[in-house]
């Protein structure tokens, strides 16, 4: 078991913290060691994927432990020898290891693992983001690997460090290997224990030894990205110091213990990352440690037949461009940063609330956050404005739940609503260190009371995370306990990582190809040189050869023809991408079709080197809520006595006066709610509508809310924890009946406005998802006692006395309820008869003081005694109101070959709900849905469902479209090591996937599965910071600018205020950018190896000498100035199809998606072309200027002559290229490529002419008459050669487009011509067709979709008494007092 952390065989009595006597629990022998977050990081990390074995890694044995050598000397390790036990010998986990696995609040009795379920065997990741830069004091523990050469613990895979190798070196040389996170941390140093000093409360670490402190040193502590640690850098790591404890309303006690500061940054590079990082990123790309090195080389005396300067400073302009790239879009990141670091909030200063920047809050001070703010730090709830300390609170941005939740303030605390009681409040706050578990926190409280300190325990009710935003409640007060990156929402970030596209990597595959092709040229002629010397040197006496060493001579030829040739990998490539797509970007940022005018949010390309990622991307994964939602509930609908109604009502189905054929049959007519209200008074269903509105009105947990104003207005504001019940009671008062008061024991409505109705809660069955409805027992006005009960059909339908026609009815209307996508949920009534009732309630009583640890389950059955022989009253419909055009964009999307997964922390059934709506699942799809407890279920499902699939296409039976839907518990055990790829295969067969109920970090996980197996381009988009990890994870990042704050924003490539959006964004923006950064990057093989080439074959007949054709300079601004801007108009204004047709025509995006236009074929054919090219330009202008070009005059024209004209002709040629290539003509087009032959002949003259006279250059001295003034030169190099060269490319392009047409050429045709299209109609009829079908499968899919909170609504009931008036401060007291 060596290979398991925190795994100890013989238990020691060593106590690894030294706690006291009175310190209970402990890490008992047999439990089964919980999964550390190191060993999570570690089984998916995608670099260690594919071990097979138990092990995390060999790496992490040696690590933790797994010899006696290893762990000598530590806590608890072979040869410790123990000072004290607790327990009997019992000892707590194995806190001593490097790789942390349990809370750090170890003196607060806590060893639970961080976990999101309650059966999750993982927590969140253990970011090197966070990083204390090396806390734990490794040198001065003996024994640990730090000192043993075969210790590979430094080079560990990370969740943000992938691969190993020359890169893992290298990151290693330059400060950027992954770092100790708080995770491998341990909670003391080696033989340090915590103890009470005197009565100031802090405590202190005293060693148990007399041996004096050692000064602190960590290997790696002084150095940093490559600059050695300035003077008071290094902090003391809070997480080696114990329990923190924070004073409250004492600044200067807190500020000796150096906390964190309340920025946050998502920056890439600050002054002291941003040279060592940038130059690690660019020279990772091969070209420019392909140039680097060539600059080096020409440097050489009597090696390079260039200038030493026309590699290096064309290198040198393409890193500052590249930087000047980065630093622009890093300071747009850090001037987002800025702000929200800037945003105000209240801060306790003396006896007043002063308004602080965030930036400026900081850990101890008491703030006062109001209703929808968020909060600016991790809090701890002291008092609210409501009741006993009540307060809900938002968490979509954290963990995707839209239901609020409710949090509590201890009783003692609860009362302190005024500041200037709050400024006499003293005491401390003993606090867990910080750490990235959303759903644990453990600490306790000491305040003065009754003449000495009171110890008060804390737990995750008081806790109000950073990311999450008060609702419903005016105000609260709380102190911070966690500010900055030290923030649980900030610990579950990572690092704003580099990206590369797969562009890039097959570029830089290229480059290397490219290298070998020049390599192999160099090669050839360095031999033909010796050849030639060896053979006929003696001949060629005027090249003066000398003494002959053939190893000296050879391999100073190599890299004499390594420069000649170097030309070949073109320099300017890279800067000349770099720069299209950042107007790329900018043409996208600049799209008014992907700009929401309502909230005046454009597109923000965030990240412009991965634009043409866009027009690749086969998996979309998606957040819930605020991407494809809007989170706001509507009441639409409802079905009362088999009638329906409806706020508005289609034309062709409206109901005008008493017409009706019988009401809401399917197909019948739908009333608007004005014929609901006189079917009310005066219909035969009159009773019935009225114990409907009636049980909408009374049955929930709404709370009313009335300010001063309002009251005067009569306008009360409702808090609802689930925004499906706020929806309910809306609508009850809508129907006139409205609610208008509770007490704990009363709930109040008032009917049309003029009669108060008073009902006296007797008892409340809770909602949870178990039982999936919700029971309220009234006594009415009447003097009965009513149960009403709300809930899913399914559990509604069993539990009625009468099925009946009326019942039938319903049930249809569900169906196309549920169809449109509505969020469907059925009421049933029954009056209870007295004795009955009495009877009940003391069985119900009984159950509610059950202490046996099942009162749940107890609760559960006493309910089941009274919800029996229900009358169905009808049922309701709430739309969860989607996104314009979702439905339609996923639709398309999907169309594109694009698979969309959902990844939410909603319910199964609401996800379910969700994604019938949006259309994500649709009628023809079979659900395959993964509920399980435990990881044997959740293989056998995973295995039965994927063998029922192979053995369907085994037999060659239709397939039928499959859609999975797994919960956050199974979706644990599914993505571990050993059942991963069974999980992924099943998943891949499928056309949609909605995961629910799950935590961040599995989001993440979810991402990098699937991009460690499928190479393929991944997207995911999200809007709150509980996706940023899966933003980050994925190979673009998306996020929404929407109501649930900028975190995902920030932290993404590319940010759109709509998910419909992304429907340009992909199909258009992406299929272009592929396509022309594809086509300029092979434009720029062909014609750099078009023109230079010819320098090869020249070589055969200058006897290997090294001779150039052209001068030098100018064969250098062939790249940089005359050849520029064709590859710059291609890349940003082409056009291959239209955006209208490539919206028109998804199926496009599947080019781009394949890689059709960047195939390894595609770049040997250019690369070919070129030599053909080149073969052409270099043996047909020899013959035409055969011995050295005969003049008029009897004089010849000469080398150089000949070599410009021949550099025109290249020119000329690859500019007629670029003009074949091009697909649409702009100004800009007409500029660029007749304009970059302008600049030639402009140039040639002037630059001929100044620069022998200036003296360099030299061998330009008096060719231009000669040049200008013989016809073949312009016969030449604008006409013949091109037109020669050209005539082939033409022929094979005709040829394609003809006879061997692709998709896309048959769509420039309908664009050309205008042809019409026919499909709308055909689209109309099918859509038809599937309306009909998806109503047949909703009678097999029909359930519960219905929101609500699981957290006890009872408290909420019996806190609130709203008769009350509010106190001085806007507090209200509870109505227990």
């Amino acid at each position: 078991m060596a290979g398991r952390p925190g795994y100890n065989t013989q238990p020691s009595s060593e106590d690894l913290m030294r706690l006291e006597e009175d310190e209970g629990p402990v890490y008992r022998e047999g439990q089964r060691p919980p999964v550390s977050d190191e060993e999570m990081l570690h089984q998916h990390t995608i670099a260690n994927s594919s071990a097979p074995g138990s092990r995390i890694s060999t790496s992490h044995d040696a690590f933790v432990g797994s010899s006696a050598q290893a762990t000598a000397g530590l806590p608890g390790g072979p040869g410790h020898t123990a000072s004290r036990s607790i327990g009997g010998g019992m000892q707590p986990p194995m806190l001593g290891d490097a790789g942390r696995m349990y809370s750090q609040t170890s003196a607060l009795n806590n060893y639970q693992r961080y976990s999101d379920l309650d059966n999750d065997q993982y927590s969140d990741a253990g970011s090197g983001y966070y990083a204390a830069g090396g806390g734990i004091d490794e040198d001065s523990v003996p024994g640990l690997p730090l000192h043993s050469s075969k210790s590979k613990h430094r080079s560990r895979n990370s969740i943000l460090s992938l691969g190993g190798g020359v890169i893992g070196k290298a990151k290693n040389m330059m400060g950027m290997a992954p770092e100790y996170s708080e995770m491998d941390l341990p909670l003391t140093d080696t033989g340090a224990r915590p103890g009470r000093a005197g009565s100031s409360g802090l405590d202190s670490v005293q060693d148990a030894t007399a041996s004096p402190p050692q000064a602190r040193r960590t290997p790696g502590s002084t150095f940093k990205f490559g600059l050695p640690s300035l003077p008071g850098r290094n902090k003391i790591d809070p997480s080696t110091l114990g329990p923190r404890i924070i004073h409250l309303n004492n600044p200067p006690a807190n500020a000796v213990n150096y906390y964190a500061d309340n920025h946050v940054s998502t920056t890439k590079y600050n002054v002291a990352t941003f040279l060592p990082k940038f130059l690690f990123e660019q020279f990772s790309k091969y070209a420019n440690l392909f140039f680097l090195f060539t600059a080096i080389l020409q440097q050489i005396p009597n090696i390079s037949p260039t200038n030493r300067w026309t590699t290096i400073v064309p290198l040198g302009i393409v890193l500052l461009v590249s930087a000047g790239k980065e630093i622009v879009e890093d300071n747009r990141r850090k001037s987002q940063d800025r702000q929200l670091n800037r945003s105000a909030t209240k801060v306790l200063r003396g006896t007043r609330f002063e308004d602080v920047q965030w930036i400026d809050v900081q850990v101890g001070d008491i703030i006062r956050v109001q209703s929808e703010d968020p909060f600016p730090a991790d809090l701890v709830l002291l008092a609210s404005s409501e009741p006993e300390g009540l307060c809900y609170i938002e968490t979509a941005n954290l963990d995707g739940e839209t239901n609020l939740k409710i949090k509590q303030g201890i009783p003692e605390t609860s009362i302190f609503v005024s500041s200037a009681e709050l400024a006499r409040l003293g005491g401390r706050i003993r606090s867990e260190q910080p750490n990235s578990s959303l759903y644990t926190y453990e600490a306790t409280l000491t305040m003065q009371a009754g003449g000495g300190e009171k110890e008060l325990p804390l737990a995750p009710d008081q806790l109000l995370l950073r990311g999450a935003t008060l609702r419903n409640t005016p105000w609260i007060h709380g102190v911070v306990v966690f500010t900055g990156h030290e923030t649980k929402l900030m610990r579950n970030s990572t690092a704003t990582p580099i990206k590369t596209t797969n562009v890039e990597k097959r570029v830089n595959y290229q480059i290397l190809m490219l290298g070998g092709v020049l390599i192999a040229l160099s090669l050839i002629s360095s031999i033909g040189d010796v050849v030639v010397r060896v053979s006929v040197g003696t001949k060629l006496w005027y090249l003066d050869y000398g003494t002959l060493n053939i190893p000296s001579r050879f391999f100073g030829d190599v890299f004499t023809y390594w420069i000649l040739y170097s030309n070949l990998v073109p320099i300017s490539l890279f800067v000349t991408v770099e720069i299209i797509k950042y107007y790329q970007a900018f043409l996208i940022s600049s799209d008014l079709d992907i700009y929401h005018a309502e909230s005046d949010t454009p597109a923000n390309c965030r990240t412009s080197s991965l634009v043409e990622e866009l027009g690749q991307v086969e998996y979309i994964f998606s957040d819930k809520t605020g991407t494809l939602t809007c989170n706001v509930m509507a009441y639409k609908q409802c079905s009362i006595g088999g009638v329906q109604y409806a706020d508005e009502v289609p034309e062709d189905r409206k109901v005008f006066g008493d017409d009706d054929d019988g009401g809401g049959g399917a197909g019948g007519g739908i009333y608007d709610f004005k014929g609901l209200e006189r079917h009310r008074k005066e219909g035969p269903d009159g009773e019935r509508i009225e114990q409907f509105l009636t049980l909408l009105s009374t049955c929930h947990t709404v709370i009313p809310e009335r300010n001063a104003a309002d009251k005067e207005a009569g306008v009360i504001k409702y808090q609802a924890a689930s925004p499906d019940e706020g929806a309910l009671v809306e609508g009850a008062v809508m129907m006139g009946y409205q609610f208008i008061a509770r007490k704990p024991k009363v709930v109040t409505i008032m009917v049309d406005g003029v009669r108060e109705e008073s009902y006296e809660l007797l008892a409340v069955c809770e909602f949870n998802s178990t039982r999936k409805r919700m029971s309220c027992i009234y006594r009415c006005p009447d003097g009965r006692i009513r149960c009403y009960c709300k809930g899913a059909d399914t559990v509604i339908l069993e539990r009625l006395g009468v099925r009946d026609d009326m019942v039938e009815k319903t049930l249809l209307h569900l169906e196309e309820y549920a169809a449109d996508g509505l969020r469907t949920l059925c009421l049933a009534m029954r009056e209870v008869p007295e004795q009955e009732f009495k009877e009940w309630l003391q069985v119900f009583q009984k159950a509610a003081t059950t202490v046996s640890g099942n009162r749940a389950d107890e609760l559960d059955k006493a309910a089941e005694l009274i919800e029996h022989d229900f009358t169905l009253l009808g049922a309701t419909a709430i739309e969860d109101k989607l996104q314009d055009g979702v439905p339609e964009t996923i639709h398309v999307l999907q169309t594109a070959g694009i698979k969309v997964w959902v990844l939410t922390g909603d319910r199964q059934e609401t996800a379910i709900n969700i994604g019938m709506s949006c259309k994500l699942i649709s009628e023809d799809m079979t659900l395959l849905i993964v509920n399980e407890d435990d990881a044997a279920a959740t293989r056998a499902n995973i295995q039965k469902k994927l063998d029922a699939i192979r053995s369907q296409n085994a037999g060659n039976a239709e397939m039928e479209t499959l859609a999975l839907v797994i919960d956050g518990k199974s979706l644990t055990f599914a993505l571990e090591r050993d059942m991963e790829k069974l999980f992924l295969d099943l998943a891949v067969m499928c056309k949609a996937v909605i995961c629910c109920r799950v935590s961040p970090l599995q989001k993440a996980l979810v991402v990098k599965l699937v991009k460690k197996h499928l190479k393929c381009i991944l997207l995911a988009i999200g809007d709150g910071a509980n996706d940023v990890s899966m933003i980050q994870a994925a190979h673009i990042g998306v996020g929404i600018s929407g109501v649930e704050g900028l975190q995902a924003a920030r932290s993404a490539d590319v940010s759109i205020a709509q998910f419909r959006f992304l429907r340009k964004l992909l199909l258009v923006h992406g299929a272009w950018s592929y396509q022309r950064i594809s086509k300029v990057i092979l434009y720029f093989y062909y014609k750099n190896t078009a023109l230079f080439i010819t320098q090869f074959w020249y070589s055969f007949q200058n006897a290997f000498s090294g001779q150039v054709i052209v001068e030098s300079w100018t064969l250098s601004f062939f790249n940089v100035i005359f050849t520029v801007l064709p590859p710059f108009v291609i890349g940003i204004f082409d056009q291959f199809v239209s955006a209208r047709l490539l919206d028109r025509y998804p199926q496009l995006y599947q080019l781009s998606q394949k890689g059709v236009f960047f195939r390894t074929h595609n770049f040997w054919a250019w690369v070919g072309n070129g030599f053909y090219h080149s073969l052409i330009l270099y043996f047909v202008s020899e013959l035409i200027w055969w011995d050295d070009g005969v003049l008029s005059n009897g004089q010849v024209g000469g080398h150089w002559v000949w070599g410009t004209a021949m550099y025109t002709a290249g020119l000329v040629t690859v500019l007629g290229k670029a003009a074949l290539i091009t697909n649409i003509w702009t100004k800009y087009t007409v500029i660029a490529i007749p304009g970059s032959l302008a600049i030639w002949f402009i140039f040639l003259p002037v630059y001929a002419t100044v620069a022998p006279k200036l003296g360099f250059s030299p061998e330009y001295t008096n060719i231009l008459p000669v040049l200008f003034g013989d016809p073949n030169f312009w016969l030449m190099s604008v006409v013949a050669l091109p037109c020669l060269c050209l005539i082939r490319d033409f022929a094979w392009k005709y040829a394609k487009r003809m006879y061997f047409p692709q998709t896309y050429h048959h769509v420039q045709e309908i664009q050309k011509y205008n042809i019409q299209d026919y499909r709308p109609r055909m689209e109309q009829f099918q859509k038809a067709i599937r309306k009909v079908r998806q109503v047949q499968r909703m009678r097999k899919q029909r359930g519960y979709a219905f929101s609500q909170t699981d957290e006890s609504q009872a408290r909420v009931l019996q806190a609130y008494d709203t008769t009350r008036e509010r106190g001085r401060y806007g507090e209200m007291a509870s109505s227990r007092d």
